[in-house]
């Protein structure tokens, strides 16, 4: 580890955390300075976010040591962690917008008289900690809900600010802003470390770690591969490579071998598609058995475009065709009528019905086929969700087994076999091997494949670049919501993908 002449604020030692069939940190070490910027680097799954919600008390790891200012401390709640001193803003902000700018800043710790809250003090002291953010504009009794993405990281940061804050933890905090809210927010960022604050940033973007940060340390599969190193001078490459490299194995199935037959006409075409703030012009022709893997960080606007095709989200503008007929823009019902499925990130939460069956769950969208006179004919309904789940070896075989009680891979393989009933052309799929083991994983890369053979055409989403290269046949690299590059999966490799993404053109 590189020295630092000041002693440390934190040392966190040999920090180990599992969770049921995941080791997420494995003997992690990190060690903070007053008034340092140490930057925390990974891909995702490397075990950033489980590290900061051990710091954060958000999680009680299993082993290790955690000394702050020189004393051994246990960090059991996140309020026991503020009372030191070390507040989060995390990359989703935990601001209630129905509440004034000022009661989210005092959240939990109002100003009080006899009890009684202190509504004025309250908006007196939150005026005084926006002036200090630069931003003396923002009105202290606003509501939250109306304020733009960088004055909610603001009033974040107020509040960080309304306790004794020693340690602030960035999570990703340039993700939702524009180049001069970002030097905004290293202006902030250079006062409070100039006070002795010290910041401990997440980011993917390099060129951000070497303008702002002092010290880097890189986590890959649990583990801190390097420790210490200067943010400034360490070469893109030697970064790039401590993060890459996996343990876990990738088995992909083969690609098919070249077609000299004519291409077939694409099955989905997207012309100019950009939603502001969040992508821009999009364009794309996807033909039938094709797999193409949109490759970006968070932020890069991947899965706002999936969603976007699919209609959940209206673009500001251009336009979705099938089979060269244009889709109603924003409309749900419309891209599912057309032949569209959407697989989204958040499974449990967004595409599955945990309560119900696994029946429902697959003919959820296939309903009208099985109502007979306002009644579902559930023999006829069990029928067909039972051919489409053992098309794609679901286990347990139980068709009334509630979902929850799947497996993440077969939950997955539950989505998917809805679409299939559904007889979808075009499958959208944004993180699909999220929280599925590494066995499972092959399952759901081999019948991905079969369905691509069989002529699906396959839109896909994930943070992990192997899994991109591994899979599809042609890759888009997004980069702050623009496709940086487009090239065969085969004429690519993990670091130049991740060269692009985090600097926009390959490193030297």
């Amino acid at each position: 580890m590189a020295p630092d002449p000041r002693p440390p604020l934190l040392t966190m030692s040999g920090i180990t955390k599992s969770f049921p069939g995941v080791r997420a940190l494995d003997g992690v070490d990190l060690e903070v300075a007053p008034g340092e910027v140490h930057c925390l680097l990974g891909q995702n799954g490397a075990g950033k976010s489980t590290l900061i919600k051990v710091l954060a008390g958000a999680h009680q790891p299993d082993g290790g040591r955690v000394v702050w200012n020189g004393e051994p401390v246990r960090l059991r709640s996140p309020s026991a962690a503020v009372r030191l001193g070390i507040a989060t803003l995390h990359q989703e902000l935990d601001l209630v917008e129905g509440l004034s700018v000022a009661e989210n800043a005092y959240l939990g710790h109002e100003p009080a008289t006899a009890g009684f809250v202190r509504a004025r003090a309250a908006r007196t002291a939150t005026a005084a900690l926006l002036k200090r953010l630069g931003h003396p504009e923002i009105d202290p009794a606003r509501r939250v809900g109306g304020l733009s993405a960088a004055q909610r990281q603001i009033v974040s940061m107020a509040r960080a600010l309304s306790h004794d804050v020693r340690l602030i933890v960035m999570d990703e905090p340039s993700a939702a802003l524009d180049p001069d809210e970002v030097d905004n927010l290293f202006r902030i960022v250079a006062d409070l470390t100039a006070d002795g604050v010290a910041v401990l940033y997440i980011s993917h973007r390099l060129e951000e770690i070497r303008r702002i940060g002092d010290r880097v340390t890189v986590l890959k599969d649990g583990r801190a591969v390097a420790r210490g190193l200067p943010a400034a001078t360490t070469p893109t490459r030697e970064v790039v490579a401590l993060m890459t490299g996996r343990d876990a194995p990738y088995a992909f199935p083969d690609r098919p071998g070249p077609d000299e037959a004519p291409a077939p006409e694409p099955v989905l075409t997207v012309q100019g598609l950009a939603r502001q703030g969040e992508f821009e012009a999009f364009d794309l022709a996807l033909r039938p058995g094709e797999i193409v893997g949109l490759a970006g960080l968070v932020g890069s606007g991947r899965s706002e475009i999936l969603e976007t095709v699919y209609g959940a989200r209206r673009p500001t503008t251009g336009r979705v065709l099938v089979d060269g007929r244009p889709l109603r823009p924003g409309s749900v019902p419309a891209a599912v009528r057309a032949g569209l499925g959407l697989a989204p990130e958040e499974r449990k939460a967004q595409g599955l019905l945990l309560l119900e069956s696994v029946t429902r769950n697959v003919s959820v969208s296939s309903l009208g086929r099985f109502s007979r006179a306002g009644w579902i004919d559930r023999v006829a309904e069990r029928a067909a969700a039972r051919t489409a789940t053992r098309g794609l070896s679901l286990r347990p075989d139980h068709p009334e087994a509630p979902v929850r009680t799947l497996s993440g891979g077969n939950q997955q393989k539950a989505v998917l076999a809805r679409w299939l009933l559904r007889g979808c052309r075009v499958l959208l799929l944004d993180e699909p091997t999220r929280g599925v083991d590494v066995g499972a994983r092959a399952e759901l890369y081999a019948v991905v494949r079969r369905l691509a053979d069989e002529g699906l055409a396959v839109l896909l989403v994930s943070s992990e670049v192997p899994e991109v290269l591994g899979l599809a046949d042609r890759v888009l690299v997004l980069r702050e919501g623009r496709v940086v590059h487009e090239a065969p999966a085969r004429d690519l490799d993990e670091h130049r993908v991740l060269d692009l993404v985090m600097e926009g053109s390959p490193a030297a």
